[in-house]
């Protein structure tokens, strides 16, 4: 039986205008000994439509009963993976030909890197570049990414590859919707795992008006989205008794966030 050294995930919702080339940027990266598991989760429009007409035998469809959810799907292609190494990929974002290699070549030597990202190029609707991301690309060392990571997140959730045992153990927690990822960096990191960037731009990051992401700035404050999302790490931790200098930092910034937040819902609500 073929075992791929990399499963590729990539859950696909309502995705039909940037879905083929998404999935073609994956299908022409030079390394090819990978399998792309996309989950379908409960699209309605043309996008399960679109996947048929794809015919590659590195391709697994799995169709969800419905739309579960970013959280579900990815925990679900999790589950199915089969390679020793996990890759993210999200349906609206292209990927530079050679990402899949260079951060295979990471991992195979660098023994002690848990998860690899990369920088990003942020592109339009259109595929037009715009302004490079700054906190991404002044975050690459462990060392950076740690102590950044008490504040923001400053990794790009598509861009990641981590090793099978490490997303297998921790999983993507179900009550931190639509801010998944940074938890689950924050998780990381705190048990000591190593988390560095392949300093190079191998993933075009879509920016567009009906992305999740998009969609959840724009009705909500990200200050006060981070505060839950640490409130709620922190919660855990104590849970299970881990306290280090980590989680006393996160503490602090969790107590600023707060505060910056409700400074901008009262700005808001008096304009």
């Amino acid at each position: 039986m073929w075992l791929p050294l990399v499963s590729i995930i990539l859950p696909a919702y309502n995705c039909e205008t940037y879905i083929a080339s998404s999935v073609t940027s994956i299908l022409e990266q030079v390394y090819d000994n990978f399998e792309l598991i996309i989950v379908n989760d409960g699209s309605t429009d043309r996008t399960a439509e679109i996947l048929s007409t794809i015919t590659d035998q590195r391709i697994r469809i799995i169709n969800n009963n419905g739309n579960k959810g970013l959280i579900y799907s990815l925990n679900k292609a999790i589950d199915e993976s089969k390679g020793a190494f996990i890759a993210r990929m999200d349906a609206d974002d292209i990927a530079a030909n050679d990402r899949i290699e260079k951060q295979v070549h990471w991992l195979l030597h660098h023994p002690d890197t848990a998860v690899v990202g990369t920088f990003i190029r942020v592109i339009d609707e259109n595929g037009k570049e715009k302004a490079d991301w700054k906190l991404d690309r002044s975050t690459a060392s462990f060392e950076a990414i740690k102590k950044t990571m008490t504040r923001e997140n400053c990794l790009a959730h598509p861009t990641i590859m981590a090793r099978a045992e490490v997303l297998k153990q921790y999983k993507y927690a179900a009550q931190q919707k639509n801010i998944e990822d940074y938890d689950l960096w924050l998780r990381i990191l705190a048990d000591g795992l190593v988390i560095e960037k392949v300093p190079q731009p191998l993933l075009y990051y879509r920016e567009h008006s009906s992305s999740v992401t998009s969609k959840h700035l724009k009705n909500h404050n990200p200050r006060y989205k981070n505060y839950l999302c640490k409130k709620r790490f922190l919660a855990e931790r104590l849970k299970q008794k881990k306290w280090s200098r980590f989680e006393s930092a996160v503490a602090l910034t969790m107590l600023q966030d707060r505060f910056m937040a409700f400074g901008k819902s009262v700005k808001q609500k008096l304009s």
